[in-house]
């Protein structure tokens, strides 16, 4: 434990200063910094009432703790040694346990007290050590944190801590480190290896120095280190020196100028083609942010917009103007990392690189129409998709003869089977494509443009173009029913048959994600078959409801020969996982989404079934019937299994019969429950509609269930009645799993 007593309370100001750290990167190191500090401290027995603040920009991860405690808190600790009984003797003098134990502490057996535990009273010395200063623990602080900070890729660098564990690796070379406590800089120094120590190279010592922009300062010489005593100098001075350490004051000063020098050019910065995304990107980019404005000669808006676009923003990071209709006109703006604004020089420049990259687009995009989409098919066969399941022409085939059997026999639509199996076999022709072999980003979508200009009809083009989709698992996530227009349906035929034909195949080839391996991306392409599946009906407009046991049966026999028992048993626990996943990522409960996707065969297991299952079922699951049900319900299950599955069937169908006339009121009244309700909750399963009423029904067994328990012994020694009574309960657990396994619903104590 530790004592705390009245501090004093300083201010703690760490700057880790390197070499530009990549963008995707900062936003979580940033955060990790904070995290670390605290961490540390609290490790530390070092107070501070008052959270980290973290900072990040490209060159500097920085943390300010506004009050730290200028000693640490005493630490009092009990040690327990013998028990009293072996510690002293008749006559009540120490033993030898006693006097090695307080000799083991430096102290006399006089200084040893006395505690009561539930074993007994044992001998315990009950030490106190006095804090040291805050600067004397404060160096072992930033070597844990340095030590902590998780990057996506490491670097050696030739540097080490005097901390008993070696090399110091970092995401990029540290350059420079602000460490100060109340003003004053607090010793420590990074090392570096014998071997690299020149003239150049030199170990990195802690100072009250930080540095601001490389080329521009308002004082001073730019690039120039310059003396600190505070974060109110520290910020002060990197404004002064053209560093903005806030993220957020770096994303609002883009904002702001964005949208003035779009205005001036009457237009906006548009939001549909990933602009979003880059906004989020660039204040990780720069550390002070101006706009430049650039334009492209208009023969270029000749280009498909998503060509344009992905050239601005994901190979530029430059931000497309439109019209207020959405429309692209030539101008662009580009964040620049410079103190003014359309500095001539850099939109020039910037002007020279996309005209080049444009130049190349409209080259590519010129000789891939030169032949239809459907003449690039041979060339598929150059393309190994994976060495045991061959081309990608191979793929396209079997993608073909699926996506017309998922059109037709899964959803029913024989208008649609022509579509789908022409969409499919298209697919994956664009990567063969130049612009695709440019911009890889782009397969799939410019497959869609180019068959859209070979003529194809949109029920073709658009399911060519989002065949990808969906990534995300939300219920808005691309695309949506009014991106797909008459494609609905022959593009979730297609979007399902290439990537249920990419998981039973992969799987096949024994290619099983494990842990956070997963290279083929098998999880999200799994996640991509349960949006469409659970959001069917707003996607395609259809009320079929697929089970995903038919789907992969379909799958399976495109590939041919008999499918492996091994595989299915391993494929059978991976989407059901992924299925919960996703719906839990909707929000539902947890026990909720295990009670509703509880079954061992995918035959039975439904998406959209669930979902709906779920809309519905937290209205009953507060409810003391449906309650007293869902606890019973293990119960009835775990005497269920008595009952062979086989010979319960034989039952049913009439081999196997027994008399009624000896039945006890509580099983007279369970059984007419269950043909009062029964018929109900299995209309309800058939045909996927009227939830919220086979749950009502449901809820409505409890009391009748709780009754046939306290009243009949199911496993008596008359087999006729206990066969009648397994067979009562086992005819009930079929019923309740047809919606739900509502024992999943119970908290376990």
């Amino acid at each position: 434990m530790t004592g705390t007593r009245s501090h004093t309370y300083r201010e703690l100001l760490i700057e880790i200063g390197c070499e530009e750290l990549p963008a995707s990167w900062l936003p979580r190191l940033t955060r990790q910094i904070g995290d670390r500090v605290g961490a540390q401290l609290a490790a530390a027995r070092l107070d501070s009432p008052i959270p980290p603040e973290p900072f990040g920009t490209p060159r500097r991860l920085t943390v300010r703790v506004a009050k730290v405690a200028d000693r640490q808190n005493d630490l009092e600790e009990t040690l327990t040694g013998p028990p009293v009984r072996a510690a002293f003797d008749a006559d009540g003098q120490p033993t030898r346990a006693a006097l090695g134990f307080a000799r083991k502490h430096g102290v006399d057996v006089t200084r040893l007290s006395q505690i009561e535990t539930p074993k007994g009273v044992y001998l315990v010395y009950r030490r106190r050590q006095r804090g040291a200063a805050a600067r004397s623990v404060l160096g072992g602080v930033l070597a844990a944190t340095l030590r902590e900070i998780a990057f996506p890729k490491q670097m050696h660098w030739d540097a080490w801590l005097d901390d008993g564990r070696g090399d110091l690796l970092f995401g990029r070379p540290i350059r420079w480190l602000l460490f100060l406590f109340g003003g004053r800089v607090v010793p420590f120094v990074i090392d570096r290896t014998p071997g690299a120590v020149s003239g150049g190279v030199a170990p990195i010592r802690a100072r009250a120095v930080t540095y601001g922009h490389r080329f521009f300062t308002k004082e001073g010489v730019p690039g120039r280190g310059f003396r600190v005593g505070s974060f109110a100098e520290y910020r002060k001075g990197l404004r002064r020196r053209y560093v903005l350490i806030s993220r957020e004051e770096r994303r609002a000063r883009i904002d702001q100028k964005l949208l003035t020098h779009a205005k001036r050019v009457g237009g906006v910065v548009g939001t549909a083609g990933g602009e979003s995304s880059l906004l989020d990107e660039v204040p990780d980019l720069v550390e002070y942010p101006s706009v430049v404005t650039g334009r492209f000669p208009k023969e270029f808006l000749a280009l498909p917009d998503e060509v344009l676009k992905t050239t601005m923003i994901h190979h530029q990071h430059y931000f497309p103007v439109v019209t207020r209709r959405g429309r692209l006109t030539e101008h662009f703006l580009a964040v620049t990392n410079t103190p003014r604004d359309n500095v001539r020089a850099i939109a020039h420049n910037s002007e020279r690189v996309l005209i080049a990259r444009l130049r190349d687009a409209r080259f590519f995009w010129e000789a891939d129409r030169r032949a239809p989409l459907s003449a690039r098919l041979d060339r598929l066969d150059t393309l190994r998709f994976h060495a045991k399941l061959g081309s990608y022409l191979a793929k396209a085939r079997r993608i073909e003869q699926l996506a017309g059997r998922v059109a037709g026999d899964a959803f029913d639509a024989q208008e649609q089977v022509a579509h789908a199996a022409r969409a499919a076999l298209l697919a994956k022709a664009d990567l063969t494509t130049d612009m695709v072999g440019e911009f890889p980003e782009l397969q799939g979508i410019m497959g869609g443009i180019y068959a859209r200009e070979d003529g194809e009809p949109e029920e073709v083009w658009r399911a060519i173009y989002y065949h990808y989709l969906p990534i995300g698992v939300s219920a808005d996530a691309p695309p949506l029913a009014k991106d797909l227009g008459a494609a609905g349906i022959s593009w979730a035929a297609v979007s399902l048959a290439d990537k249920l034909d990419t998981l039973v195949g992969l799987f096949r080839a024994g290619e099983k994600p494990t842990g956070s391996r997963d290279p083929f991306g098998l999880r999200r392409q799994a996640h991509g078959v349960f949006r469409i599946l659970v959001d069917s009906p707003e996607l395609t407009g259809l009320a079929a409801r697929p089970a995903l046991g038919r789907l992969l049966t379909l799958a399976e026999d495109v590939h041919g020969g008999e499918p492996s028992v091994e595989n299915s048993l391993r494929l059978v626990p991976f989407l059901r996982e992924r299925l919960r996943y996703v719906l839990e990522q909707r929000g539902y409960d947890v026990r909720n989404v295990r009670a509703v996707t509880h079954q061992t065969s995918l035959n039975d297991m439904r998406p959209l079934d669930a979902r709906r299952k779920l809309e519905v079922l937290p209205e009953f699951t507060g409810s003391a019937g449906f309650l007293q049900l869902a606890t019973l319900f293990k119960r009835v299950r775990n005497i269920a299994k008595e009952l062979p599955d086989d010979t319960f069937d034989k039952r049913r169908l009439g081999v196997s019969s027994g008399s009624l006339a000896d039945e006890e009121p509580a099983e007279t009244k369970l059984r007419e429950q269950l043909e009062r309700r029964g018929p109900k909750i299995e209309a309800a399963v058939t045909s996927g509609e009227g939830y919220r009423a086979a749950f009502a029904e449901a809820a409505r067994f409890g009391p009748a269930v709780d009754r046939f328990f306290i009243d009949i012994l199911v496993m008596t020694d008359d087999p006729g009645l206990r066969l009648r009574r397994l067979a009562l309960l086992k005819r009930l657990e079929r019923l309740i799993l047809r919606l739900a396994d509502v024992s999943e619903i119970v908290k376990e104590d």
